[in-house]
């Protein structure tokens, strides 16, 4: 790797440097001299209300919780492929390797002797926050931001104590859902953001994936072989996420744009029937359990049969236990004994933490859409509501596109309109966006 900083960086440093000020301070959002990307992102710092002249990152896991959280996360199954390609060739090229979770938390930094005990100095370390509501820009919080890889050059970092770093990072996902689990990234001087550093931590990226998805598939078929104890839920509690699937899975269920739900669990996909999709999908977000009534006052429609809802019990306990036995729902109150997360968690987790480009990556179209179970009917318009509400709010005219392509945003002339008032005068994409408004407006008066 070369020492030598590449050009192009240089000169994104440069103008950063320059323009820092007045775009932290929530001045003129005219910043002619800055990449789109990174005028936008420290747009989304200052509104996030990240400092600029914070020294450094807050610590948000200490010792002993980082410990618990890494050994448990889906990520520290993958962490000998990060070692190998990544992080023993940087210990002597001046470079830092850092893995961090969904939410912008660093588990693991190695690298450089060196440079690990300089970027102490700005708290780039295991346990602390690199989201961009937290620091602003940068290649973890940015990434996961905007959902896909990233490098971010000295100055184009929206915190004065990073201006002498630059970085690459590579959001990583889920091989068998799709959701984010955390985020590679290099860290270092210039040669952090060589050209060929995104391609190399996107490629280690993949190999990454792909280790996971081979380990799950062993791992299912060993469980397979031979016969799984079921646990009591106490010692399911005492064991947690900490037993050795817990550490390769992330179990999930996918209700974005689909009438029939994907379950995921210990590396076996199943699709559920509607009514298991909606059971599933109430159960996931009512983590302390629901009552005989109150499920099936979410369920059905008018007054629902508490006999019919404990038959449609049975038949789902059948589905699971041939999946996973230690999956079976408990009852009085029905509750997952272990840790689903929906697809619509994690869009409402990044709403709330105002990354909506990476929520409006991970949905997929609207809940369940076919479904009149009173509680889906609630969940689904709460995603959707606050995903275009953020959009509109803090969208870019990219991300406001993006959103109108979505068939619950087929006939939405607001998000059009918003989405005009952004473009370029010069865009070429302004003709179609034009067509498209008075189709729609014209349909309006008919």
């Amino acid at each position: 790797m070369t020492n030598l900083l590449q050009p192009e960086p240089l000169q994104r440093a440069a103008l950063a440097g320059h323009e820092h000020l007045d775009a932290a301070s929530g001045g003129t959002p005219e910043l002619p001299g800055l990449r789109k990307l990174i005028r936008e992102s420290w747009q989304r710092s200052a509104s996030l209300r990240a400092n600029p002249d914070n020294p450094a990152a807050p610590l948000a896991l200490d010792w002993e919780e980082l410990e618990d959280y890494r050994r448990q996360h889906p990520l520290a199954a993958i962490m000998p492929v990060i070692n190998k390609l990544l992080v023993q060739p940087s210990h002597d090229s001046g470079l830092l390797v850092a893995v961090g979770d969904e939410v912008g938390r660093l588990l693991w930094v190695d690298g450089d002797p060196a440079l690990q005990r300089r970027a102490e100095g700005m708290m780039f370390v295991p346990g602390a926050d690199w989201s961009e509501a937290s620091v602003g820009t940068s290649a973890p919080g940015t990434a996961l931001a905007l959902g896909r890889g990233i490098q971010i050059s000295g100055a184009e970092h929206y915190q004065r104590t990073v201006h002498p770093w630059s970085c690459t990072a590579v959001p990583f996902h889920d091989p068998d859902s799709g959701a984010v689990l955390g985020v590679v990234d290099i860290t270092g001087t210039a040669t952090a953001v060589a050209p060929h550093t995104l391609s190399l931590v996107e490629a280690t990226v993949a190999a990454a994936q792909a280790q996971l998805r081979v380990e799950r598939l062993q791992l299912a078929a060993d469980l397979a072989r031979k016969p799984v104890r079921r646990r009591s839920p106490a010692a399911a509690a005492r064991h947690g996420k900490g037993a050795t699937e817990g550490s390769l899975y992330r179990n999930s269920l996918q209700l974005l744009g689909r009438d029939q739900a994907l379950l995921s669990l210990a590396g076996r996909t199943v699709a559920l029937s509607a009514r298991h999709s909606e059971i599933l999908a109430l159960l996931s977000t009512h983590k302390d359990g629901l009552s005989a009534e109150e499920l099936g006052a979410l369920l059905y429609p008018g007054e629902g049969s508490t006999i019919t809802l404990r038959a449609e019990m049975v038949r789902l306990r059948k589905v699971l236990q041939q999946l996973n036995p230690e999956a079976v729902p408990g009852s009085r109150p029905y509750r997952l004994p272990l840790d689903v997360v929906p697809d619509t968690g994690q869009v409402l987790s990044c709403l709330q933490r105002g990354a909506h480009r990476i929520a409006l990556e991970i949905y997929r179209g609207a809940v369940l859409p076919r479904s009149e179970a009173p509680g889906i009917v609630e969940l689904r318009t709460r995603v959707s509501s606050l995903l275009r509400e953020a959009v509109l709010t803090d969208g870019s005219a990219e991300s406001l596109l993006k959103y109108a392509e979505l068939p619950e945003a087929r006939d939405d002339v607001g998000v059009r309109r918003a989405a005009l008032r952004l473009l370029p005068p010069r865009s070429p994409r302004r003709a179609a966006l034009v067509a498209d408004l008075e189709r729609l407006e014209t349909e309006l008066r008919a």
